[in-house]
């Protein structure tokens, strides 16, 4: 049995790897997103990543389609309690932003939507700088004081931001960022290592990187001359033929040859092994693709290969 990590100082402990959403309802219908979170629980899986706004950018959706697909799954499954459900405020056009109205507002519509009374773990998911931090915690808090809400996390946050919030919340004795959602991987180190990696680390919070597989180039599968049929190849292909992306893929491709895995599984691991990374975010279409993410569990990479990948992904 895979042991679940405690996320940051709250009392939420999840799977070391977080099952993302955004596929579902979009690339994933609902009978294969059922399959897909299906096979999640069963390997262990509990920590399930989504958004209010996953997927109003598809032609035909308008928002709320992630949410409300596994919101219908638990309702199946009666398994709520086994969950740790995280889902954003600030992004959907109909609750854009961090006033306190909007995230109350919002909160509501994600509660009904997923079928539950509380989300364990709420993230605002870009910040508002039109909106003080006073404001948007004062409203997060009260959403913790009425149980609608478990923890509090932040995605795409600057660093003076991230602290200045987190300050505030110490003055005033109020709900405290206990996670970040940072965009981080191999071939994506500079918006969290530094300044934001530091203040998470001071602070005793815990990462959650989302395109922890650069939209699918780290599962290998996109090389120089390999088309591959997929709705996020556009963004995977600006790494293919790069001199990073080469250098990063022929060390993945060494490392997964010495442990028998999945490159997918590989990069997946050096992410997991960074400080204060609790748990990345990785989404499947299939249950095909799982195996490769799940295994990121049960993978330790040694201090060695792991200087490797940093050097390769410098």
């Amino acid at each position: 049995m895979t042991s679940l990590r405690t996320l940051g100082s709250s009392d939420l402990e999840v799977f070391p790897l977080s099952l993302g959403g955004n596929v579902f309802g979009w690339t994933a219908d609902r009978a294969a997103s059922f399959d897909v979170l299906d096979a999640y629980a069963a390997a262990g899986g509990n920590f399930i990543d989504t958004a209010d706004a996953y997927t109003f950018f598809v032609d035909g959706n308008k928002g709320g389609e992630s949410e409300t697909l596994i919101g219908e799954w638990i309702a199946e499954r009666g398994n709520r309690s086994d969950l740790v459900i995280a889902t954003k405020v600030g992004a959907l056009p109909e609750y854009k932003g961090l006033s306190a109205a909007t995230i109350k507002g919002a909160a509501d519509a994600s509660l009904q939507r997923l079928g539950t009374d509380y989300i364990d773990l709420y993230y605002t998911h870009y910040d508002d700088p039109s909106v003080p931090v006073e404001e948007f915690i004062g409203a997060l808090d009260e959403l913790v004081r009425a149980g609608k809400v478990r923890a509090i996390a932040a995605s795409n946050i600057s660093p003076e931001r991230l602290q200045e919030a987190l300050d505030f919340s110490d003055r005033e004795g109020l709900a405290r960022y206990v996670a970040l959602q940072p965009h981080y991987n191999l071939v994506s180190r500079d918006t969290y290592e530094g300044s934001l990696q530091q203040v998470a680390s001071r602070s005793g919070i815990a990462a959650v990187p989302y395109f922890g597989l650069a939209a699918g180039f780290l599962t290998g599968k996109y090389r120089p001359g390999t088309p591959v049929e997929s709705a996020r190849s556009s963004r995977a292909e600006e790494y293919v033929g790069t001199e990073r992306g080469d250098r990063v893929l022929a060390a993945l491709d060494e490392i997964a040859q010495a442990h028998d895995a999945q490159v997918a599984t590989v990069a997946l691991a050096w992410l997991a092994a960074q400080p204060t990374v609790a748990a990345p975010i990785a989404s499947a279409r299939t249950v095909e693709q799982l195996p490769a993410l799940l295994a990121v569990a049960d993978l330790e990479l040694t201090p060695a290969e792991i200087s490797t990948l940093n050097a390769a992904s410098a």
